[in-house]
């Protein structure tokens, strides 16, 4: 019990960057999760055994294929005149180190329906005060000297900036909601309320990728939920057969009855989705997107330079010319997981990072876990704006992935008490 709630505890801290202190390389969220690697290490050199030597051998796999390629690319920046930042570096090294120790650890050690769903619970009860004291600071009702939890019009709670924020709730949204469909009783309304809170705080941060993230796993969460319900045993085949039916029958002319209006109310639907945005959709997501693109054109034109193999950790590219610190041209990263990876890894290290989450994604198709499979896609789609690999608790919730995909046990599919 004392391990899950310190690797719960290190996942929620890691979203608390402004209660770093000053000059100290670790937050506390990184030295929680350093002295669980170091709790579960005595328990598996004590005889624990691995296990989930299937999902370790996924997970594991990719990490010695990631960190090879990461080296290889490392020695070609050291042969070329690239702009790079030891200290970013070093980061960057760390953070790696850190994230595949984590992932492998929870493969290794954490049973499915043992200390791993004990971890669950600790994480949204470490999550739901977290929550609540974050959204007392933005209101105003605690303080901290420190922490700043606004960004502009942004939320930020004690993060960094508001997307740091944003993809820890895309991560907890759906992890939350996993947690409703497989729990009962007062465990479920506690799962619910994580969901709702995590959902709410996420759209404070005014996060584009997560609105478009949310909005687009809700209907594929609901389709997923129809296929589970369409092919579950409990039904008679002639009323999975009759939905089924119903459903091809309708959806053509029901869509073609849409297109119409549509059509007359798109400029409605434009200025809607344009005010839930940032900015409502003005001039800040249009600065926001402009520097993104820029970023992404000269990532993807450093890693063509590099002969796809890639410059090893850390940024590579220059900042562009209006926002260098004091006129020095420090390195920045194309804000893109893909095209970072491409950088830093060359076409290799992007082919382990899609073949990994698709491998994951699978798994959690075929196993029915609907919401954790909505999960990996809304990770995926924040992987397209956002670097994702350094967050512990997106490790966290591939590995999560791999472990109960990879287990065929039937328990696992039924509801399990709270």
């Amino acid at each position: 019990m004392i391990g899950s709630a310190l690797l719960a505890l290190g996942l929620v801290l890691g979203t608390a960057s402004q209660l770093r202190l000053p000059g100290v390389p670790l937050g506390v969220g990184e030295a929680c999760l350093v002295l669980w690697l170091g709790l579960a290490s005595l328990h598996l050199l004590a005889g624990s055994g691995v296990r989930n030597p299937r999902a370790l051998l996924w997970i594991g796999t990719f990490w010695v294929c990631f960190i090879f390629i990461q080296s290889v690319g490392a020695f070609l920046a050291l042969l070329r005149p690239e702009i790079v930042d030891p200290e970013l570096v070093a980061h960057d090294i760390f953070a790696y180190l850190l994230v595949a120790a984590v992932s492998c650890m929870v493969a290794a050690t954490l049973r499915p329906e043992g200390t791993l769903r004990q971890t669950l619970w600790f994480l949204i009860g470490f999550w739901i005060i977290a929550v609540a004291i974050q959204l007392a600071l933005g209101w105003g009702y605690i303080s901290i000297s420190s922490v700043d939890p606004w960004y502009w019009d942004r939320f930020r709670g004690w993060s960094e900036n508001p997307n740091q924020l944003a993809i820890y709730c895309a991560v907890l949204t759906p992890l939350s909601l996993h947690m409703v469909l497989s729990a009962q009783g007062f465990g479920r309304l506690v799962a619910a309320l994580s969901c709702a809170a995590t959902f709410f705080v996420g759209r404070l941060t005014k996060s584009d990728t997560f609105l478009i993230s949310m909005s687009l796993s809700i209907p594929l969460f609901a389709a997923l939920r129809l296929r589970s319900w369409l092919t579950s045993p409990e039904h008679r085949l002639s009323l999975r057969f009759a939905a089924a039916a119903l459903l091809v029958i309708a959806i053509t002319p029901l869509s073609l009855s849409l297109v119409p209006y549509g059509v007359a109310t798109a400029d409605d639907v434009e200025g809607l989705a344009a005010g839930m945005m940032k900015d409502h959709g003005g001039e800040a997501t249009k600065a926001t997107a402009n520097l993104r693109l820029s970023l992404w054109q000269d990532a993807w034109q450093a890693g063509l330079e590099s002969g796809s193999i890639g410059l090893g950790p850390g940024p590579h590219l220059e900042k562009p010319s209006g926002i260098t610190d004091k006129g020095v041209a420090l390195p920045v990263e194309a804000h893109s997981t893909l095209l970072d990876v491409f950088t830093q890894g060359g076409l290799l290290g992007v082919l382990a990072v899609v073949s990994l989450f698709a491998a994951t994604l699978a798994l959690l198709l075929r196993a029915r876990l609907d919401a954790l499979a909505v999960l990996i896609v809304a990770l995926a789609i924040f992987s397209i704006s956002h670097f994702i690999l350094r967050h512990p608790t997106v490790w966290f919730a591939v590995a999560l992935g791999l472990v109960l995909g990879s287990d065929r046990r039937p328990s696992l599919h039924a509801r399990i008490g709270s």
